[in-house]
């Protein structure tokens, strides 16, 4: 019976001790484990916790001001209404969608930049599924492999199988809900990015002032533009600023100097050229973020300073006087000789201090038959070299003394040269037995060409022979023209200066150098010619011509210049090689251009001032484009023309003012109209008047 009893005892207690032990175990497993985090790791795991994420963010602040050598605004800054963006990291396109459409209702938005990818990005997130609905399983599910072996991803098969007409056919209001989204997803993490800025109304500003909680990352700010309070007049010197960010070629070089991607910066002219000094000093902002990337904080760590301002040597109401001459006469001559002055559409002029090199004023005005009207094209003063005829035979006389071919006083009968094998050469009508200055003073070729000719190897001219040259001297006779800055870079401080321009074919024959010696073979810039008579004008110095003359420190004045941070001072280039005495007989013909007698009297007898320069016309073709019927260029056909050029300065015994007139394609002889005079006789004058009424 005990037997029995003891055979029926159960187990179950002792298992469940063994089942509580076990737990026991692992708890204090745990447990220990527990211990050993808090203890060993607990302070880095903490960390984790608590990781934030710190990121600096440069605000661009207004560029620096332009004024004119008076004081007067000629760059000015305009203050918007500008509502911003700045992005957390790794924003969704579904947020930006959602957010685009509560923007879109608080503000109207421009949708012309909008674009079919714009559209068709914007159709595929509206859609429930998109990919289910226009691909097939396979198409859906195309490997990697298959897209690198050149098959198309899933979105780019979806793009081709969106039927614009039915799928894009938006209302007006889903398309500023897309051009929203467009710039929001532009925007670079925690940057700011200007949604829009032109046309804010003040009741949009305020709507979205008020509704910022409902619109994370939107801020509202006022922005800038450029304003130029004297219209298009030097536009093309003072320059460009990108309108939306850094220009994509040169992205690479701003980005390593500290840029963002939508900095604006100065694209060409002088807000290019002079970036470092006007772009001003960025506010920064410190953004701070947790682990999941949300914005927690944000702090000024640096506030942002405005750029500083340039002076520039120009005088806006002289620059005026040039471009309102050049519109004028050029406007008469082709009323007056409508046939012979179809191709003369254009004309450009430069003023500069031939003592320090500051540029008083540049033109250039182009009549568009387009627009019927006149455009500012005053960079070609800087780019597009013409034949310049005459004026440069300052230099080649010059060159004639330096070279020991002439000598100061020397004559020769100005009579036609006979060269077997090449047309006669002769001046515009025979002159007689002439000295140097009277060469000058009645624009002579054969005495240049005389010039030529012996720099070129043919010490002694007899008729019909076959002339001597030597290949190298032409090259002689260029160097003496580089000298005074004939086809050579001026080094005026803009980035657009071409260099080495004015150089024809290399591919000449003996009677080049003589064509080169009248100024009918290499071309120049009408600042080239400015800079040339100039480096006469001050003895010999050919110095580097400026726009801005000083940099100054912004301050809170209103149209008010600051302290000078910097001063350009003259900066001569080099000194001619030839003597004083020699310029000084130079400068006595110049002089003579304008007494009875000199190819310049006429339009400048009766001024009240001593003005000295030389005055050029140069034979030339002007070339219109042959098409055929469909419209392609087939050729060019060649009409002859003649390009007008005037160099001069003023007052002679003291000069204060030098210039240079360039009147390309005008007609031939009897189409004449003296505009080049015409514009450097208003040129001078206004110069003087300025100065006396000043």
């Amino acid at each position: 019976m005990e037997k029995k009893l003891h055979k029926k005892k159960s187990h179950l207690p002792s298992r469940l001790n063994i089942l509580f032990f076990i737990v026991f175990l692992l708890f204090s497993t745990i447990i220990l484990q527990l211990g050993v985090v808090q203890i060993l790791y607990g302070e880095d795991a903490q960390e984790e916790i608590d990781k934030t994420t710190n990121q600096t963010t440069n605000v661009p602040v207004p560029r620096g001001k332009m004024y004119d050598r008076n004081g007067e605004v000629i760059v000015d800054n305009e203050q918007l209404y500008s509502i911003t963006y700045t992005p957390p990291q790794n924003p969704s396109p579904e947020d930006h969608l959602e957010l685009a459409r509560k923007l879109a209702a608080m503000i109207e938005m421009d949708t012309e930049e909008v674009s079919l990818r714009d559209k068709q990005d914007y159709w595929i997130l509206t859609q429930d599924d998109p990919y289910e609905e226009r691909l097939s399983q396979d198409e859906q599910q195309r490997t990697e492999e298959e897209k690198q072996a050149g098959e198309p991803s899933p979105y780019d098969i979806l793009l081709e199988r969106i039927n614009p007409e039915e799928d894009l056919n938006f209302s007006k209001e889903e398309l500023e809900v897309i051009s929203i989204k467009r710039e929001l997803d532009e925007a670079y993490s925690l940057t700011p990015h200007v949604i829009k800025s032109e046309g804010v109304t003040q009741e949009e500003y305020a709507t979205v002032a008020e509704n910022l909680d409902e619109l994370p990352g939107v801020n509202v700010s006022t922005d800038w533009k450029r304003t130029y309070p004297y219209g298009e007049s030097l536009r093309d010197y003072l320059g460009k600023v990108s309108g939306d960010g850094l220009p994509k070629e040169e992205e690479s070089y701003y980005t390593a100097r500290n840029y963002s991607r939508n900095d604006r910066v100065g694209v060409s002219g002088l807000e290019k050229e002079y970036e470092a000094v006007i772009k001003g000093q960025k506010k920064q902002i410190q953004y701070t973020t947790d682990r999941n990337g949300e914005l927690t904080e944000e702090q000024v760590v640096q506030n942002g300073q405005r750029g500083k301002d340039l002076k520039l040597s120009v005088d806006m109401e002289l620059q005026q006087i040039v471009d309102e001459s050049i519109q004028k006469h050029l406007t008469n001559a082709r009323e007056k000789y409508p046939e012979e002055n179809k191709y003369m559409t254009e004309a450009m002029a430069v003023a500069m201090d031939p003592n320090t090199g500051e540029i008083l004023a540049i033109s250039g005005q182009t009549w568009d038959n387009n627009e019927q009207a006149y455009v500012d094209s005053g960079i070609r003063a800087v780019n597009a070299p013409v034949v310049p005829g005459s004026v440069v035979k300052g230099a080649t006389v010059l060159a004639g003394y330096d070279y020991g071919v002439i000598k100061p006083g020397q004559t020769f009968r100005d009579e036609t040269i006979y060269l077997a094998g090449t047309p006669p050469k002769s001046s515009y009508r025979g002159l007689g037995t002439i000295d140097d200055v009277e060469a000058l003073k009645k624009s002579s070729n054969v005495y240049m060409y005389h010039i030529g000719m012996r720099i070129g190897g043919d010490e002694s001219y007899q008729p019909y022979e076959k002339l001597t040259f030597y290949p190298e001297r032409f090259q002689v006779l260029r160097n003496y023209y580089g000298q005074f800055g004939l086809g050579v870079k001026t080094g005026i401080d803009i980035p657009s200066e071409t260099e080495g321009v004015g150089q024809q074919s290399d591919d000449f024959v003996g009677g080049n150098i003589m064509d080169l010696a009248i100024g009918q073979y290499d071309t120049y810039t009408t600042i080239q010619l400015a800079q040339y008579v100039s480096t006469i004008a001050n003895d010999g110095y050919r110095v580097q011509p400026r726009l801005v003359s000083e940099v100054h420190e912004p301050t809170n004045e209103r149209n008010q210049l600051g302290p000078v941070a910097e001063d350009y001072s003259t900066n001569v280039l080099n000194k001619i090689t030839m003597k004083q005495q020699e310029i000084e007989r130079v400068q006595k013909g110049f002089r003579e251009v304008f007494t009875p007698g000199g190819t310049g009297y006429y339009g400048f007898s009766d001024v009240d001032y001593s003005i000295a320069g030389k005055t050029g016309t140069a034979q030339t073709k002007h070339w219109i484009p042959k098409k055929d019927e469909e419209g392609n260029v087939t050729g060019y056909v060649g009409k002859d023309v003649e390009n007008l050029t005037l160099v001069g300065y003023a007052p002679y015994e003291n000069p204060e003012i030098a210039f240079s007139v360039v009147v390309p394609s005008t007609g031939v002889v009897t189409g004449q109209y003296p505009v080049n005079k015409a514009i450097g006789r208003d040129l001078v004058d206004g110069y003087f008047k300025l100065k006396e009424g000043r």
